[in-house]
């Protein structure tokens, strides 16, 4: 809530926010002062004091001095002005200026902003190189500490904001520097390459390699040419004002040279969006903005790095059409009039429940909607669905049943504002990373608590305040019996209870066996362990809870996603800011290829396909008669082959034959397929079996819009042609729908959503016009455009407005055969994305993790007879994989962890079995037991000493800017020129 309070700046009396610094009020007031170590996102860090202003007569940093009523500020005293000359004099001693060669010079290069705008000509403390080398080990970025100038952003960014707590300023060295670790090279440290350093860099020390001599006209130079042109340069001018004329001039005419356009991460559900830097078809560099509302100028390793598949070799530019055993190169007419052919004879022979339609979590929502509505207007089967059957359809059955809509609660602000954070079965610092940076920051710096339950102690799980280590599948049984200890001892929020939520009394009976005797049994948490957090969790004036696979991919998926939201319910924790459920998704569209219909039983916006009303509705905006059977989901769909009653899929941006379970079983179904389509941007392993490949094109190369984890719609905008013949996914389906007869008409992606707003109550008033640039919407928006980023504020979309306390009952995990004696739990890779179809096309990842592996606990590695590099058979009833060991004591006892980052020998879908939560059809992935032999003793390390699990971070507070105040060779600017000053008078 802002503070208005009247101060004066430079004799004018002004309105400003007594909750912001001076220096925040003065650049909302356009009063220009220099400021090279302070960052919008980061806070005050104080080492640069370039933002000395005069605050009641006294010099003072402006960035982190309190505005205080009544305050009198001077930014154009002399005092001020030799103050900030003295402070840039020192930051110039630190930096060479050599703008017009450097990569830099982009105009944003705040040195050479600064510099210019003080009209500094020369520097009485003259540039000095230090003693310590360029590091370039580093596959994506480098460090120069001869451009450093210690301002102490990529610290503060690394510890406090993305806190994977590597960097820090060496500031007991002669000459300080920024070291990685305890002083290691980059690419040997903890370093997750997430981008942060270079992103915050306010020149040309921390830069993204990709951008080196790529940039300017003369920035391609070698070095032995470069360096006498930088000598010349400076010998040359007289002076930093002919020197920044120049190369102002250079740098406008990059312009030309330079494309920047606006995306949004294609890999998991956070939704990141940020500037892509390119050069005809080469990717420079991804620039994140303070603007992007999901991530401002946060990145992972992925989504900053990881664009090497766009231009891959692998991709596919012209459709394929299978002949024998082989493909051969076609024309889109002719693969069009093939599939047009054998689709209409399959339907005309079998029926039109024969075709089946699987959409893309990748893919735009436009994409995904005209993808449903090619099934159901022009082929009259509701047979279509998307990956979220294999995520996250559990998640959103629970919050249909409990609060009535299937995504977050609220905001990824509203998580990190939470005063209490539960996380259940996510691995959220590999799977959302930039999500897990705001709950880390929030802890570290705002004394968030964190009560983790996972299998594995992954990175959150040792951060946590607290941590659960259930048996697997048994995380219903510890929920409800919390909640049952808060219900028992008057604990819970009566009043929210009575006002806005049914079902109360029969809720209450079903709670009745989940004591806490018996979830000790279950579960194998002690009672005082549970007592614990129901205690935390009641007390918590606002809790977030996060959930992933780890709750999903279960018999009961649906039933403890549902005992979470039970939970929240009866602790009151929906309708306020810092509360609500998050059920994480982990694609960057798989919220939206539910949301606009690419499910059996919906249509767009969740409405049902048997509703007579709403079916008429699209069958009027079609022209077309439609289905009321409820459809196959991607399940239902394989056995539908084996069953004979399936003869045709038609299949996008999904790569079916690794990520859905039991492959072994699902590669036998494509084989018995009559026709199967495949459209992809490689040749996939599921494309493989495929009848023709028709080749679409990444989000890169296209436009549209994706929904994030946040329900948070989001337009993409296109930086390169499509490839070779490659095409835009809303395109091809168009294209098809037409030579069916369909008559589509749609020029623009724009086009799509605005038929589909029309349609669906969900997305009423969505536009492309107010989804410009880096603005956004959170659904439901109203026909006014008015959206709603924190959901239940007022009412439930339940009967009466109320939530639900939906009763449900455990369902045990699968069992074992006594021989399959270790359990397989299996997950993301912070590195990695799913099968890797990308991510292994990016070489500085691979560089890091090459590869699939193995986590073993330390004493199973003692009891087996394993060590780092044992090449390991895991087999289960359904099939094997070979993969290699790490010695970890992330896992414990019997417990491995075995990533999904593999297409190949060591794909765990491959262990997998077809069972599936009992409600949804989503495959429980996570109940997977294995028996292991050992293939060879001895090998080579999984994991190279460049995978930054073998570094060793150093946690502290920020840029820890008292050890530079204590060094014998600093004063503050302002009391040398006040002592200097008294000492000429």
């Amino acid at each position: 809530m802002k503070n208005e309070v009247s101060i004066q700046i430079d004799g004018v009396l002004i309105k400003a926010d007594g909750n912001k610094s001076v220096l925040d009020n003065l650049n909302e007031h356009a009063v220009e002062v220099p400021q090279l170590c302070y960052h919008p996102s980061l806070g005050p860090i104080k080492t640069c004091d370039s933002c000395i202003v005069e605050v009641n007569g006294e010099l003072v940093r402006a960035c982190d001095t309190p505005t205080e009523s009544g305050a009198k500020i001077d930014t154009k005293h002399k005092d001020v002005r030799d103050s900030q000359v003295m402070a840039m004099d020192r930051i110039l001693h630190n930096h060479e200026l050599y703008c017009t060669v450097c990569d830099y010079n982009n105009g944003t290069c705040e040195i050479h902003n600064a510099v210019k705008d003080m009209k500094i000509n020369h520097q009485s403390i003259p540039f000095e190189p230090k003693p310590a080398p360029k590091d370039n080990s580093h596959p994506y970025y480098r460090y120069d500490p001869d451009q450093c100038i210690l301002c102490g952003r990529c610290v503060e960014a690394c510890q406090d904001l993305q806190v994977t707590e590597t960097l820090s300023i060496d500031w007991k060295s002669d000459r300080p520097r920024v070291i990685w670790d305890n002083d290691v090279p980059i690419n040997e440290s903890s370093c997750v390459s997430c981008g942060h350093c270079s992103t915050v860099c306010p020149c040309n020390a921390m830069m993204e390699k990709g951008m080196e001599g790529k940039a300017g006209y003369m920035t391609g130079l070698d070095q032995k040419t470069l360096r006498p042109m930088i000598e010349l340069t400076k010998n040359v001018e007289t002076g930093y004002g002919s020197i920044l004329a120049i190369s102002d001039m250079e740098a406008s005419m990059r312009d030309s040279k330079i494309k920047k356009t606006k995306t949004v991460c294609t890999y998991c559900g956070v939704g990141c969006s940020f500037d892509v830097w390119t050069q005809d078809r080469e990717i420079l560099k991804v620039e994140p903005h303070v603007a992007a509302p999901a991530n401002g100028i946060s990145t992972c390793v992925k989504g900053k790095f990881g664009w090497d598949y766009v231009n891959s070799q692998e991709r596919l530019t012209k459709p394929l059409i299978r002949e024998g055993d082989r493909f051969r190169e076609a024309e889109w007419e002719e693969a069009y009039s093939l599939i047009a052919e054998k689709m209409k004879k399959i339907s005309g022979e079998h029926g039109k429940d024969a075709l089946s339609f699987i959409s893309s979590s990748k893919t735009t929502n436009e994409e995904s909607y005209l993808m449903q509505k090619l099934a159901r207007a022009v082929f009259g089967t509701n047979n279509v669905d998307n990956c979220s059957r294999y995520c996250q359809t559990p998640a959103t059955e629970g919050l249909f049943r409990t609060v009535g809509h299937g995504g977050d609660s609220g905001s990824i602000t509203d998580i990190q504002q939470a005063e209490l954070v539960l996380i259940i079965g996510s691995n959220t610092a590999e799977s959302h990373p930039v999500l897990a940076t705001r709950v880390k920051r929030a802890q570290k710096l705002h004394g968030q608590k964190v009560i983790v339950s996972d299998l594995r102690k992954h990175e959150m799980a040792s951060r946590a305040d607290m941590f659960l280590h259930p048996k697997s599948g048994s995380d219903l049984v510890w929920l409800s019996a919390v909640t049952k200890y808060i219900v028992d001892n008057d604990l819970h929020d009566k009043s929210f209870l009575a006002e806005r939520v049914n079902g109360m009394e029969e809720y209450i009976q079903s709670l009745e066996k989940y004591t806490l005797d018996y979830a000790e049994e279950q579960t194998g948490l002690s009672k005082k362990e549970m007592k614990q957090a129901a205690e935390m969790i009641a007390k918590a004036d606002t809790v977030c809870s996060l959930w992933a696979m780890g709750v999903t991919q279960h018999l009961g998926g649906s039933d403890t996603s549902t005992a979470i939201s039970n939970l929240m319910l009866i602790t009151g924790n929906y309708g306020k800011p810092g509360a609500g459920t998050y059920p994480l998704r982990g694609h960057n569209n798989v919220q939206g290829a539910s949301d606009f219909g690419s499910m059996p039983n919906k249509y767009p916006s969740y409405e049902n396909v048997t509703d007579n009303e709403v079916r008429e509705k699209y069958e009027r905006a079609w022209g077309a008669e439609l289905s009321a059977d409820i459809g196959w989901n991607n399940h239902e769909m394989v056995e539908a082959i084996h069953n004979g009653n399936l003869k045709a899929m038609y299949l996008k941006g999904e790569d079916m034959g690794i990520v859905d379970s039991n492959i072994n079983y699902v590669h036998e179904a494509f084989e018995k397929l009559d026709f199967f389509v495949v459209q992809d941007i490689f040749l996939s392993k599921t494309a493989e079996f495929a009848d023709v490949v028709l080749p679409a094109s990444p989000s890169l190369e296209k436009e549209g819009t994706f929904t994030n984890t946040e329900r948070r719609i989001q337009r993409l905008y296109q930086a390169l042609e499509p490839l070779g013949d490659s095409k835009p996914d809303w395109q091809i389906i168009m294209e098809l729908a037409n030579t069916l007869g369909a008559e589509w008409n749609y020029e623009h992606p724009a086009d799509i959503m605005a038929e589909a707003s029309a349609l669906a109550p969900l997305f009423a008033g969505v536009s492309y016009e107010l989804l410009e640039g880096y603005k956004s919407l959170q659904w439901p928006v109203e026909p006014d455009g008015t959206d709603t980023p924190l959901l239940f504020e007022k009412e439930f979309p339940l009967p009466e407005g109320k939530a639900k306390l939906f009763p449900v009952d455990w369902t045990p995990p699968l069992q074992y055969d006594e021989q399959y004696d270790l359990h397989v739990n299996n997950g993301r890779l912070l590195e990695h994305f799913h099968e890797g179809n990308m991510t292994y096309k990016a070489e500085g990842i691979t560089s890091k993790t090459p590869g699939v592996f193995l986590e073993v606990s330390p004493e199973l590695a003692s009891e087996r007879g394993l060590e780092e590099g044992t090449l390991v058979r895991l087999t289960s009833p359904y099939g094997s994989v070979k993969v290699s060991c790490i010695i970890t004591d992330r896992v414990t006892g019997n417990e491995l962890y075995l990533p999904m980052n593999d297409s190949g020998v060591g794909a765990v879908n491959q262990l997998t079995s077809s069972r599936a939560d009992k409600d949804t059809d989503t495959p429980a992935y996570k109940e997977v037991s294995a028996k292991m032999e050992i293939l060879k003793a001895k090998g080579e390390s999984p994991l190279p000493d460049t995978n930054h699990r073998r570094g060793n971070p150093q946690p502290q507070i920020g840029v820890k800017v008292e050890e530079k105040w204590a060094r014998s060779d600093y004063a503050f600017p302002g009391d040398l020129v006040r002592r200097r000053k008294g000492a000429g008078k």
